[in-house]
């Protein structure tokens, strides 16, 4: 650990991301500054939008004067800042003669993607993506398929990443916090991806008290009118609202997003994180991650969720238990973004070693 801490702390790195506030990018980039790497430079991604109509084309296309300004901005950045390593995450701007150029010039280029570019959704964005696969020097991914598909698509080297929490955002309340303080039962806070509607609303009309917060247009559209109004409770939660919701819910549901062909709900980190109980989609992914009945609940179906929600929505003792010893395997485990993006860089690390090595 200490020789990579000392190999970290003599990189140079090019942050490419989305700096809108509370969010993953900006929670990466304070990871990386936290990990003592002699220096950080960071592009923000979002600054190279077009309006209106005309940004929805872009998007979709990735082409234009903004998509132009962004490989130009990249390349002069890189140059001007000496960067050794460049690590680009969900940069759908980027030209393949660009990271040609990245490359060319002695840096490191690291594709870190959490989403599923090469599965079945078929999400918009992703044109120019697809083309600059084989040509990062390291990628990262969070699903065991990806690693597959990414190495036939011609990818140099494909290593295994996680979602991960953030510690200043995903910690657990103070000591003495209890029910007389949680005022939010059955809570899920999120998106209304897959059947999730459909299986909240079941819970709800079967009299479980489900309390929904989220995008109010995106929960209104996926439910029927009687129960958003009966579990829709705040719109989308960010920040200190979103942990503080967390730590005043008794039972915290998390859903894999199957569509995604995700293995693992990155919430399940971020509500043991934050010291919360934990009742999650059971898959073999989350059981690998905690402990089953020990650190975090699991269920298969509707009839075993509306069990476990029955065994501990009024059981306090067993619930903080459980929440107590989750919350010390995420923040020991290495589920946060430190840990990842330490593990990512010292992959890195090592692979500039060796072509150094071989010169």
């Amino acid at each position: 650990m200490q020789k990579q801490e000392e190999a970290l702390g003599h990189l140079r790195v090019l942050f490419v991301t989305s700096l809108t506030p509370n969010q993953f990018g900006v929670y990466r980039l304070g990871a990386l500054r936290r990990l003592g790497l002699e220096h950080v430079a960071v592009l923000d991604r979002d600054q190279y939008g077009a309006p209106g109509i005309l940004g929805k084309v872009q998007f979709r296309l990735q082409m234009g004067p903004e998509v132009s300004r962004f490989n130009r901005d990249l390349l002069a950045l890189a140059d001007r800042e000496q960067v050794q390593i460049a690590i680009l995450d969900k940069a759908l701007q980027l030209w393949p003669k660009t990271l040609r150029r990245l490359r060319q010039s002695g840096v490191f280029c690291i594709d870190f993607v959490i989403d599923d570019p090469l599965g079945p959704r078929n999400d918009p964005g992703w044109r120019l993506y697809r083309r600059t696969v084989s040509g990062f020097d390291l990628t990262g991914v969070q699903r065991d398929v990806n690693l597959e598909e990414y190495r036939n698509a011609g990818a140099r080297e494909v290593v295994r990443i996680q979602t991960s929490f953030e510690r200043t955002v995903h910690y657990p309340p103070d000591a003495g916090w209890s029910d007389a303080r949680r005022d939010r039962m059955v809570s899920f806070i999120g998106t209304p991806y897959d059947n999730r509607a459909e299986f909240l609303t079941l819970l709800w009309r079967a009299g479980v008290p489900v309390e929904i917060s989220g995008s109010r247009s995106h929960w209104q559209a996926a439910l029927a009118p009687d129960a958003f109004d009966g579990t829709f409770r705040v719109g989308e939660l960010i920040g200190d609202a979103y942990h503080q919701a967390i730590w005043r819910s008794r039972i915290n549901l998390a859903f894999v997003t199957r569509s995604n062909r995700d293995q693992v709900a990155q919430k399940a980190y971020e509500i043991t994180a934050c010291g919360g109980f934990l009742l999650a989609e059971r898959t073999p992914e989350h059981q690998a991650r905690f402990r089953e009945d020990e650190e975090a609940v699991f269920f298969s179906d509707f009839d075993e969720c509306r069990a476990k929600i029955d065994r501990y929505l009024n059981d306090e003792p067993a619930r903080a238990a459980i929440a107590a010893a989750g919350q010390r395997r995420a923040w020991s485990a290495g589920y946060d973004n430190d840990s990842v993006l330490r593990r990512l860089l010292g992959r890195a690390a090592e692979l500039l070693a060796s072509r150094t090595a071989n010169i």
